[in-house]
C-alpha cells in the first residue's frame, strides 16, 4: 500500500493534477476540484424550497413536478470556469463529479428521490460528433450514481439541428426548440417520474420543449434540474 502511495505521488510530481476551479495543484484523496473550492461552491440549495427562482421559470408554461438548479452561475466564476471544462475541453470527469454531489443533495428531497429514470436533454448527432459527447448525459451520469437511478438517453431525440441559443431572447431560444424534439418508444416511460437534466437553465426554453414532449406520453410526471442557474 505504502508502494502504491509512493508510486501516485511520484506520478503527480511530474504529472501535475490541478484544481480545474483554481489550478492549484491537488493534494491525495482531492478529484477534479480542492476542497477548498468544493466548500466554495455557489450552492442554491433550492431543492429543499419548492417554489424557487427555478421552478417559477415553469409556471404557466409547462406542468412539471419540481424544478431546481445546483449551482448559481456567474460570469467570470468558478462555475463557469467548470462548465467551461467540462463543453469545450472535454473534462467529463467534471460533469460526474458536480453530478454525483448534486445527485446527494437530491436525495434529500422526496420529489426528487422518488424520479424513476433519468433522462439527459439530448444534443443532434451532428452536435454530439463535434463535441464527442454530450455534456448533459455526463451530469446526468453523475446523478445516475449517487441517486441509484438508471439513465436512459435514447427516447428523447434532437430531430432538428439548430443554431446556438446563447445570444437569442427569451422568445427566439423557444422558437428555436419547440418543434425540434422527439420520443420514440414511448412504452418505456409510460407512467414513469422522469428527471430531465441540463447543464445550464437561462430562459428555460429548451427544458420546457423536451418536458413538453415527455409529458405527451400517457400517465408521465417530469421533474427538471440542471447542474447550474444564470440568473437573468
Amino acid at each position: 500500500m505504502l508502494q502504491k502511495l509512493w508510486i501516485t505521488d511520484l506520478l503527480k510530481l511530474f504529472f501535475p493534477n490541478n484544481c480545474l476551479a483554481c489550478g492549484h495543484a491537488l493534494v491525495h484523496q482531492e478529484e477534479v476540484i480542492c476542497i477548498e473550492c468544493n466548500y466554495k461552491l455557489p450552492r442554491t440549495g433550492f431543492h429543499l424550497h419548492p417554489e424557487n427562482p427555478v421552478s417559477r421559470v415553469f409556471w404557466g408554461r409547462v406542468n412539471i413536478e419540481a424544478a431546481t438548479s445546483f449551482l448559481f452561475f456567474n460570469k467570470g466564476g468558478n462555475v463557469q470556469q467548470l462548465i467551461h471544462h467540462l463543453k469545450y475541453r472535454g473534462k467529463k470527469s467534471v460533469g460526474i463529479y458536480l453530478g454525483n454531489h448534486f445527485g446527494n443533495a437530491l436525495n434529500q428531497s422526496t420529489v426528487y428521490a422518488s424520479a424513476d429514470v433519468i433522462i439527459p436533454v439530448p444534443l443532434h448527432p451532428k452536435k454530439q460528433h463535434q463535441r464527442g459527447f454530450n455534456q448533459s448525459s455526463v451530469i446526468a451520469e453523475g446523478l445516475g450514481l449517487s441517486m441509484k437511478k438508471p439513465v436512459v438517453d435514447t427516447n428523447l431525440i434532437r430531430l432538428v439541428h439548430t443554431s446556438s441559443q446563447t445570444k437569442k431572447s427569451r422568445y427566439s431560444r423557444w422558437e428555436n426548440v419547440k418543434d425540434v424534439f422527439g420520443i420514440v418508444e414511448t412504452g418505456e416511460l409510460k407512467g414513469k417520474h422522469i428527471l430531465l437534466v441540463d447543464d445550464v437553465l437561462t430562459t428555460g426554453a429548451t427544458l420546457e420543449a423536451c418536458a413538453q414532449k415527455l409529458l405527451d406520453i400517457e400517465g408521465t410526471k417530469v421533474s427538471a434540474v440542471t447542474l447550474a442557474y444564470a440568473q437573468a
